[in-house]
């Protein structure tokens, strides 16, 4: 069993100075992880989500991470493939420079970034963004099979090169996909790559996205593979907020799910900007219960179908209490079939203080419990 932190960079003030801050806080975060036992840790990558997710750079972040790390693996989660964000070969070749100088612990996850406040920043034809992922994949798992790369795909054609550096893990570093849909599911099985998925809606949604998962894997006959190399792997979300005080801790992570779930809706559903005012006090599970009730009937208002995909978010039974309740709920998620835990603390509203008790709790109490 793995256990990782997946960093966002969501912050209720989206000032110039708090945004500073917030990334200085998150290389916190994430160089103490290393020191607690996780595994590995994750970088988004998003463009102009104000709110939800300033973590723009990944590359960058992730290398900063390593060069304060010995130990832990660092995991694009994911990198945003269609060509007008990034094309496939400088992918290669950041991945390739970072995967040396790391020592061989990164990750490459791939996904199509697919809001309409980010693809028309960048230039990104909607249409095509799934074709792009996928050839995208492709050309990453190829890239490094022979000293001179060339490709001619239905999308991208490059004739001979040498695609350089090389990576240290051979024949590149493990390759996954964000998974949001049982169609991504599918196709993360039949493309040989792990499975990102969300797991907002809690152990029993997880066991039902393993299955599908597992059924692919098992009917899948091998001709889309994207590599030579198979990377059956799942890692299921787990919002997290562990501290001495059961009724803080839950208060403060159904607060920071709340903005993390109201960030969401503003960028992926047309909703309003995130509720930003944190009220001491308050019942936070009666609010998100709101926060799903307001959002449901904006789309109502505007014709929009309400799917489960968007109802899950607001699920509020989560690792949220002592480290004897995320125990509770790891054994739940190991049950359902996660291969990794991937632990979200860093939310909009919660304190770096409390961010970096809760990593804490979970390297001293709740990591080593599965570890036994």
């Amino acid at each position: 069993m793995k256990f990782s932190m997946i960093f966002e960079a969501q912050m209720a003030d989206p000032t110039r100075e708090h945004e500073q801050q917030v990334l200085r806080d998150c290389v916190e975060q994430a160089v103490f992880a290393e020191e607690m036992g996780f595994d590995r840790i994750w970088a988004v990558e998003h463009h102009a989500l104000k709110w939800y997710a300033h973590m723009s750079a990944p590359e960058i972040f992730l290398t900063w991470v390593a060069a304060r790390t010995q130990r832990i693996r660092v995991g694009h989660g994911v990198v945003c493939m269609p060509f007008g964000f990034n094309h496939p070969v400088r992918v290669a070749e950041r991945a390739a420079m970072l995967d040396i100088l790391s020592g061989g612990r990164l990750d490459l996850g791939a996904g199509r970034g697919g809001t309409v406040q980010e693809t028309s920043l960048c230039g990104v034809d909607m249409d095509r963004t799934k074709a792009e992922v996928e050839e995208a994949l492709r050309i990453i798992g190829q890239v490094w099979q022979k000293d001179e790369f060339e490709w001619h795909g239905e999308l991208l054609d490059i004739e001979p090169h040498p695609v350089l550096p090389r990576s240290l893990q051979e024949p590149h570093p493990p390759l996954f996909m964000a998974c949001s849909r049982k169609e991504t599911l599918k196709e993360a099985a039949e493309f040989g790559t792990g499975a990102l998925v969300m797991g907002f809606a809690g152990p029993k949604d997880v066991a039902d996205m393993r299955r599908v998962y597992d059924e692919a894997i098992a009917a899948r006959t091998g001709d889309r593979f994207v590599s030579t190399v198979v990377n059956d792997h799942l890692s299921a979300l787990c919002p997290t907020i562990v501290l001495d005080d059961r009724e803080r801790a839950e208060r403060i992570g159904l607060r920071g799910q709340r903005f993390f779930a109201q960030s969401i809706a503003h960028w992926y559903g047309g909703a309003g900007i995130p509720d930003e005012a944190v009220v001491e006090g308050a019942d936070e599970r009666a609010e998100l219960a709101r926060a799903a009730e307001q959002e449901v009937a904006m789309l109502h208002e505007s014709n929009i179908p309400v799917n489960a995909s968007m109802r899950e978010k607001y699920h509020g039974s989560h690792a949220y209490g002592t480290a004897d309740d995320a125990i509770e709920y790891v054994r739940q998620l190991i049950d359902a079939g996660a291969d990794e835990i991937m632990c979200l603390i860093q939310m909009g509203t919660v304190p770096q203080d409390v961010c970096m008790e809760t990593i804490r709790q979970w390297g001293s109490t709740v990591i080593p419990h599965f570890r036994r």
